[in-house]
């Protein structure tokens, strides 16, 4: 473990982490980004496995009855080609929630069995365009161009209906302190999870309990793949970590979404799934060790992996960490350094105080 104010992060880690967020990831089409993380963390642990739909999960201490989940989401949000005119332009459907709003102008890589086809979102130029009667983006209006004039063009490159299109942005930094990429939500989840195994193993930490660090695919069309993996670990117990809006930029309301800052901190949340006893036990830890937190609150659900592993095999006690994040699902969202390292301690020293007689009982 990195001394007071040294970073935990070394150049492999932020090597790693900027090489998987430009690696797409599109839900249901994970395979590629599961094997860079499997790759990474192999290393810090004794085992790993995948299942059939690509979820990812690196173990420490397998033979441990007592499990301890850890889990973030490997998947992006993408779009599907849907329909390809006869003069070869291409409408699209969404996979997750892909914002049509943002889609114009932008740069895509069709993902094909031939290989990435470059296209971009086109729009009409606002000379074109007829004051007070502009249309805005929307699904029957946005559209994308790679290059043909054609239908048998486009599928001449291999792109055909079904192909997945995701955005070309790759990850910067700005001012030094902002990490900033496409899908950071939720691969800044996979990375920390990860970077908890690399602590955990450097600093020879052995754990009375077994820790599956699990990268589940589908989070983005419904927590589908939390749902499958937590089926088999069958886990006892487990935090999940993903990101929430930071409400300070314009536009957004503190009143309806909470007071939530880049750089103040992992947020934990309240709400029926988090499991209070789980809560106070991370809470007491990150007073401990004076790591810095935010609170929030839901009304029903997470909106997160929480939702389905909380809920699964008759009960799994699970509490949430989240990345505050900006701007979210765009190309340009933001997340604060510090944050990231404090959502790093924060797991990993929460999880040295887990003991396999946790109480996990309100009664």
């Amino acid at each position: 473990m990195a001394k007071k104010n040294q970073s935990i992060l070394n150049k492999k880690s932020l090597d790693f982490f900027e090489n998987y967020i430009n690696n797409a990831s599109p839900t249901g089409f994970e395979a590629p980004g599961q094997k860079l993380w499997l790759n990474y963390v192999k290393p810090y642990v004794d085992d790993y496995f995948t299942d059939h739909y690509g979820t990812a999960v690196a173990v420490i201490n397998p033979k441990a009855q007592f499990k301890v989940m850890i889990e973030a989401h490997a998947d992006e949000i993408s779009w599907f080609v849907n329909y390809i005119t006869k003069d070869g332009f291409i409408y699209v459907k969404r996979n997750g929630g892909s914002d049509h709003m943002i889609a114009p102008s932008m740069r895509v890589n069709i993902h094909t069995e031939k290989g990435i086809v470059k296209a971009i979102f086109g729009w009409p130029a606002i000379h074109t365009r007829e004051p007070g009667k502009e249309e805005t983006p929307n699904l029957k209006n946005i559209f994308l161009d790679c290059g043909c004039s054609s239908k048998e063009e486009v599928e001449a490159l291999g792109v055909h209906v079904g192909c997945v299109a995701t955005f070309e942005d790759e990850f910067s930094v700005l001012n030094k302190n902002m990490f900033v990429g496409r899908a950071l939500d939720n691969r800044a989840g996979g990375f920390m999870i990860a970077e908890v195994a690399r602590l955990l193993n450097e600093s020879k930490t052995k754990l009375p309990f077994g820790l599956y660090i699990t990268n589940s695919v589908q989070e983005e069309v419904g927590l589908r793949g939390a749902e499958m993996i937590v089926q088999t670990i069958k886990p006892n117990m487990a935090i999940v970590t993903d990101v929430t809006h930071d409400t300070q930029t314009p536009m957004l309301s503190k009143i309806t979404n909470g007071d939530i800052a880049c750089g103040q901190g992992p947020v934990l949340t309240y709400g029926p799934s988090v499991h209070n006893n789980i809560l106070k036990m991370i809470i007491n830890t990150a007073q401990k060790n004076k790591i810095p937190f935010q609170r929030a609150a839901v009304s029903r659900a997470t909106g997160t992996d929480t939702d389905a592993i909380a809920y699964a095999t008759g009960g799994v006690p699970s509490a949430l960490i989240s990345l505050p994040l900006r701007y979210m699902h765009t190309t340009v969202e933001s997340v604060h350094r510090n944050d990231v390292e404090n959502v790093i301690k924060l797991i990993f020293e929460s999880v040295k105080n887990i003991k396999p007689n946790i109480n996990l009982s309100y009664f």
